[in-house]
């Protein structure tokens, strides 16, 4: 597994500029799903300039939902390990949940503590207690 990383910045400040805005994700109808080789209706997309344009806009989607979830998982993971909370977890507890080693939940850990230090889980926090 890589290491935990935050969300880019969507100015592009800490990387190059993006130009392109990223594609909402929507989730498929089901009878799209049936079909192995639908995805996302690229499959119909005959010109290869939109196609590129369009699997171009669906990659940074895909890749800043994943970012934000890793953000989240971090969060969740800082939470439950609280020393604070009653009913606290071990990382091994956590890490077998989240299908991590002991060494990466012990990363996250860390990672979504300075998240939540920096205001990261507003949300989170209104329901933690």
């Amino acid at each position: 597994m890589s290491e935990p990383q935050p969300a880019s910045d969507p100015r592009g400040a800490a990387s190059a500029p993006r130009r392109l805005k990223p594609a909402p994700l929507l989730f498929e109808p089901p009878e799209a799903t049936s079909d192995p080789e639908h995805f996302f209706d690229l499959e119909s997309i005959e010109d290869p300039k939109e196609l590129l344009a369009r699997s171009t806009e669906l990659t940074l989607a895909f890749r800043a939902a994943a970012d934000r979830a890793t953000e989240f998982q971090a969060m969740a993971a800082a939470h439950l390990a609280d020393p604070r909370r009653f009913d606290r977890l071990p990382l091994s507890v956590i890490a077998e949940r989240a299908d991590w080693t002991e060494d990466y939940a012990a990363k996250m850990v860390e990672f979504g503590r300075g998240l939540l230090r920096n205001g990261g889980g507003s949300r989170l926090d209104a329901t933690a207690d």
